[in-house]
């Protein structure tokens, strides 16, 4: 029996779409109920004291990843010394006032691209639940093949924003991959929300160290998805360019090539790990959380040069993106935004397997079903530390030479310089930038000494 059309019943016309008349489809029906849903609890916040809390809980949350730390932090100095601890280092002030600052619309009809993946969640959902449109924009997102169509958008101007890979924006100011256009990271659009998925074929060969002649996908060059494989590969003695190949293939086409067996993994974004699991080709062998847990994958971002012809219409472009990114992270959001985001307009996917990514709880296709609630998520903040790693690998695997100046990179194009120039209108004394460390399988990455830890690595090109 057909469980959305009933071609044999002699009363009733067979309609093409879904019953109720007006959706194509009853996903899309499904879509919009949620997105009403979703809109209600929206409506039920208080935007403004919302943002400030949930910017302060991220900023602490990045400075005490371990609860257990924070907690005994808090004990030590009490309340009132630890937020001026915090508040003496990090922009907290400034970052709220930016989510809410307002101004006359230099623009308001805007193109913004994504790749249908659940990494673009928090740009993708403030279309249906109207966040755009609430501040004052007429958005069109814009469904996009592939990163280098990504890149080559933006370099020609038809994107006023987009969906990029975080290294992207880097890669693209200092003209590595292309020509060298000024672009700036305005939030981290998600964190974590990546796997390693290998063919079924390969459920015996779990040790990295058996890899060798394997073909490798990742998404593009400039990719987080390409120094984790490598940084993985490299940390198990494999030369990640002379031990097994490495290819760009597009997300949409990652889970058709490992059917072909035209690789034999990748790293690459959900929910085409799960679909490939979904779909029976391939399982989930590690987590991209458990390299590094926290671990920025994709951005929100822009040129400089939109930024400075139109300020108003960017703080616009950060509100609305930055309420999505709250919402997104509400763990009792996450069933109703698989709904919302799964039609053919943006991912175009199983609901099943969106909500086996977004709520953590999901097959890993060896026959185990697990619940990490942090396998995907939506942490806003652009830490300039996570550039200058970033640009640590690049350097380390040959995509940069000579010297780099990772701070001033860093603090140019991942826009927490925007905290200060706001800062310093309000005369509030400027931090020397926000710069968490990191650990990033069991070694701590210190942004302070980026040339030091290059060179601790056995197994690079510089």
């Amino acid at each position: 029996m057909s469980r959305y059309f009933d071609p044999y019943d002699a009363d009733r016309p067979l309609v093409m779409r879904c019953s109720c008349g007006r959706h194509r489809t009853p996903e899309e029906h499904t879509a919009e109920q949620a997105a009403s849903a979703l809109k209600r609890r929206a409506a039920e916040m208080d935007f403004q004291q919302y943002a400030n809390d949930y910017i302060e809980a991220t900023v602490v949350k990045a400075l005490f990843p371990r609860d257990a730390v924070r907690r005994r932090f808090l004990r030590a100095v009490g309340k009132s010394a630890a937020m001026g601890a915090i508040a003496s280092v990090v922009p907290i002030t400034s970052l709220q006032a930016m989510a809410q600052e307002r101004g006359p619309l230099e623009k308001k009809d805007l193109k913004v691209g994504f790749i249908p993946i659940t990494c673009a969640t928090p740009l993708i959902m403030a279309h249906p639940l109207g966040f755009y449109a609430k501040e004052g924009l007429n958005v069109e997102v814009v469904k996009t093949a592939g990163w280098a169509l990504i890149r080559d958008k933006m370099l020609n101007k038809e994107y006023d924003a987009t969906h990029f890979l975080s290294p992207m924006p880097l890669a693209m100011s200092l003209g590595a991959g292309s020509n060298a256009v000024p672009m700036r990271v305005a939030t981290i659009q998600n964190t974590n929300g990546q796997a390693i998925t290998l063919h079924v074929k390969h459920k015996e060969r779990r040790d990295p160290k058996d890899w060798k002649g394997f073909k490798f996908a990742v998404p593009f060059e400039y990719s987080m998805h390409n120094f984790l494989l490598r940084y993985y590969l490299a940390e198990a003695g494999l030369d990640p360019d002379r031990d097994v190949q490495i290819r760009v293939v597009p997300p949409p086409e990652m889970v058709a090539n490992l059917r072909a067996g035209n690789i034999d993994g990748y790293l690459g974004p959900d929910p085409f790990n799960q679909r490939a699991v979904y779909e029976e080709v391939g399982f989930i062998h590690v987590l991209s959380r458990d390299l590094w847990n926290g671990h920025p994958c994709c951005a929100f971002g822009t040129s400089a040069e939109f930024i400075q012809q139109h300020p108003n219409s960017f703080a616009a472009l950060f509100r609305a993106v930055l309420t999505s990114a709250a919402m997104a992270r509400e763990a009792r959001n996450r069933e109703l935004i698989a709904k919302v985001i799964a039609p053919q307009a943006y991912l175009n996917q199983p609901e099943v397997v969106l909500r086996q990514v977004l709520t953590g709880r999901f097959a890993d296709g060896l026959g185990n079903i697990r619940n990490v609630p942090d396998r995907a998520d939506f942490d806003p903040i652009p830490w300039q530390s996570m550039a200058v790693w970033m640009l640590t690998q690049m350097k380390r695997w040959g995509y940069l030479k000579g010297d780099v100046d990772y701070r001033q990179l860093a603090e140019r194009v991942f826009l927490l310089t925007d905290a200060k120039k706001h800062m310093k209108e309000l005369d509030q004394k400027v931090p020397d930038g926000a710069y968490p460390k990191f650990r990033i399988m069991g070694r701590e990455f210190d942004p302070t000494q980026p040339e030091a830890y290059l060179q601790g690595f056995a197994i690079r090109r510089s």
